[in-house]
């Protein structure tokens, strides 16, 4: 990657499906609310990953501002809409690498980093040269385009994409993308054929290289979500890690949606809804997983977004 293709890519923005054609170079920003500079919230060691990707040293989590996707439930809905975060040069986001894996980091962990992966591209190449020898994971709502991620081929070691929605009507209803399943189902694919078979360190159990799906269940959903382990086991048996999620929080923000999303969202997942979907992916034969126990559906679990870091 060189600054004369971060510019041609910035001029007329395609790297996401919403393929806005924003001047992004100019100022403009795209659907993802980015202009080209990049800009972060958040640059720390992160401890509540998958316990292979975290670990006990933590992850070395970039959390990049904007997104591609705005699901109405986020999350992380101050950094998906760019309420926090700070301009950085494309110099200072490789120091910032280096800075984490002297911190001890297992990895670097480049969270929602779609609309800035020219100029991430060029600070891993830039800080690779430097002595960057940790794994580098992409940590994404998989609402991606294939020939975006091919950027990334030779310097992600693992990706850590979700996999939220199969119907269309429920991701256009929550995050207006009706051909979120087609789009993410085509990006996981070049996904696992850059990562491959995961591998993971002697002894420590730390993940090196491979990929982990994650699904996050929403309320009242079990269906969508059933739907989305069978693909899964179906499509890549048990080469991959699916990491089934009971975390979700419903946060301040929902209360400006209309009744009819609002009333879907405003629950957290029953413990018998979650139990369903545990049972349904022992009985379809899904062995390499993740699942997770109770209280994590807590605001706790959000970080500062405060600029540490950074």
């Amino acid at each position: 990657m060189t600054p004369g293709k971060i510019k041609t890519f910035m001029q007329d923005c395609t790297l996401c499906p919403r393929r806005c054609h924003a001047d992004r170079q100019a100022g403009a920003v795209g659907f993802c609310g980015q202009s080209a500079e990049i800009t972060a919230a958040r640059a720390a060691l992160h401890f509540w990953e998958e316990p292979c990707i975290s670990g006990t040293c933590g992850s070395g989590a970039v959390f990049f501002s904007g997104c591609s996707l705005q699901c109405v439930f986020c999350q992380n809905h101050n950094i998906a809409l760019g309420k926090a975060g700070q301009a950085i040069s494309l110099g200072r986001l490789s120091e910032i690498f280096l800075e984490l894996q002297e911190k001890g980091a297992a990895n670097i962990n480049l969270v929602t980093a779609c609309h800035f992966l020219p100029q991430v591209c060029l600070a891993l190449e830039t800080a690779k040269e430097k002595g960057l020898n940790i794994p580098v994971v992409y940590n994404t709502s998989s609402y991606e385009e294939v020939s975006s991620l091919r950027m990334l081929e030779g310097l992600v070691d693992i990706y850590l994409p979700d996999l939220k929605y199969h119907s269309p009507q429920l991701s256009g209803r929550f995050s207006h993308a009706p051909d979120y399943f087609e789009k993410a189902s085509l990006a996981i694919g070049e996904m696992f054929r850059q990562a491959g078979i995961p591998v993971f360190e002697q002894g420590s159990g730390m993940m090196k290289r491979g990929m982990i799906v994650r699904h996050l269940l929403l309320p009242g959903q079990t269906g969508d979500s059933k739907r989305i382990l069978r693909y899964l086991h179906v499509t890549y048996g048990n080469d991959i890690y699916v990491s089934i999620m009971n975390q979700y929080t419903p946060l301040a923000h929902l209360a400006q949606l209309p009744e009819s999303e609002r009333s879907i969202l405003e629950h957290t997942v029953t413990a018998e809804e979650y139990r369903r979907v545990l049972d349904f992916a022992d009985r379809i034969g899904i062995e390499n997983g993740f699942f997770q126990e109770g209280g994590t559906a807590e605001e706790s679990f959000i970080p500062e977004f405060d600029g540490e870091g950074l």
